[in-house]
């Protein structure tokens, strides 16, 4: 059983953004009807990594992660036909997911100030860059855009050279990902809330707002007026040691910042000489550049030689916050992602067999499953648009 079975959804989404806000409900159960354009499909089926047949229709790694449990219907809501068809369906769903730009909804007849009226019990989700509110050039913004408007580009390394550009984020669309996150989770809550409202809601989700919640407290501090809002990099640094520092095999991540860390990484060193001139609250009191300066420096010479993997398990025992950087082969051969059955194993028609990312989270009585792959373009559409009561 599925936790989410039951529910129909709509998908009008053509980026990462909404894709993956109408995946994580598909996984969950959700019965996901994808629109697509006629004979081109979604913009993010050609875009990679593609499978082994290079750029060849349907063998886009992307679409095929984003889109599992789907099914595709061909139809171009923006015409007369496609919107009658359209009206046909909305009432046999629950919720209808998009992240088209602002104003797009409104010229296909789902009008966010008029839903309650024309629609009382359903639920729409919009993904934005910024939000149905943006000024006309904030309203096509890409991931990078509001990547760097959130303050992930000043975080993103920590205390970076100001003299230096602003790196982008992990991947290519982490803004995109935390939104449609958001908007799973709003979607969720709000079909549960309809169990006993009966009514159906507006979800307005901005990608930029969405990111910058998940920002350091830093932003938060800014925003309170406990801290004086600044263009300068250097005010989410908090001073310590952390950084990433090379190992026999590849690379660490460490971080610290109280007592506890530091007992624990001179237990790890073996109390060297050099720790014991610290004071044992310095990480909090007495942060000073020369001592994080030394810190930084000796633990780059003790961990050279060391085993990532080996170094990481030995230092998480003594409660150091101190974890190996993996690479895609890392974490595919990772024992906990394997004793966790993070990752299954899906054959396509088209690209074959491939081991997917499944959820960080477990449910025992109803678990996330990939059942099916990503749909071929328009696979569903006869049976979809044919049904009375899709």
């Amino acid at each position: 059983m599925s936790a989410l079975r039951s529910l129909k959804i709509l998908e009008l989404a053509e980026g990462v953004a909404g894709e993956y806000c109408g995946k994580l409900l598909s996984d969950f159960g959700a019965d996901v009807i994808k629109i697509e354009k006629p004979g081109e499909g979604s913009p993010t089926r050609r875009l990679g990594p593609f499978g082994p047949r290079g750029d060849a229709p349907e063998t886009s790694g992307l679409f095929a992660y984003l889109n599992t449990n789907k099914s595709s219907v061909e139809l171009d809501v923006t015409s007369k036909a496609g919107a009658a068809a359209l009206l046909k369906l909305l009432p046999h769903v629950d919720a209808v997911i998009d992240d088209h730009p602002p104003g797009w909804l409104r010229e296909i007849g789902l009008n966010p100030e008029k839903l309650e009226d024309k629609y009382p019990g359903l639920i729409v989700c919009s993904i934005t860059a910024y939000g149905q509110d943006a000024p006309e050039d904030s309203q096509h913004a890409e991931d990078i855009n509001v990547m760097h408007a959130s303050g992930w580009g000043f975080h993103t390394p920590s205390g970076a050279d100001n003299a230096r550009a602003p790196l982008n984020g992990p991947g290519r669309f982490l803004p995109s990902y935390e939104g449609g996150l958001e908007g799973a989770l709003c979607v969720a809550a709000s079909l549960y809330e309809k169990l006993e409202s009966k009514r159906g809601r507006f979800i307005e989700v901005s990608k930029q707002a969405a990111l910058t919640s998940r920002c350091d407290y830093v932003v938060g501090q800014m925003i309170a007026g406990d801290m004086d809002v600044s263009q300068d990099r250097r005010a989410f640094d908090l001073f310590g040691p952390a950084g990433i520092f090379h190992t026999r095999d590849g690379f660490v991540y460490i971080f610290m910042s109280a007592p506890a860390h530091w007992q624990g990484l001179r237990q790890l060193l073996g109390d060297p000489e050099w720790m014991q001139a610290f004071p044992e609250d310095w990480l909090e009191k007495q942060c000073t550049p020369q001592r994080v300066a030394l810190v930084r420096e000796m633990l780059a010479g003790w961990l050279k030689d060391k085993a990532k993997d080996d170094v990481a398990e030995a230092a998480q025992k003594l409660g150091v916050t101190l974890v190996a950087v993996n690479t895609a082969k890392d974490m595919l051969a990772s024992t906990q992602f394997t004793f966790r059955e993070f990752f299954a194993s899906i054959a396509h028609p088209v690209m074959g067999e491939a081991r997917y990312p499944t959820v960080p989270y477990k449910m025992s009585a109803t678990p996330a499953k990939l059942e099916r792959p990503a749909p071929l373009l328009g696979q569903h559409t006869d049976g979809v648009l044919a049904a009375r009561e899709p």
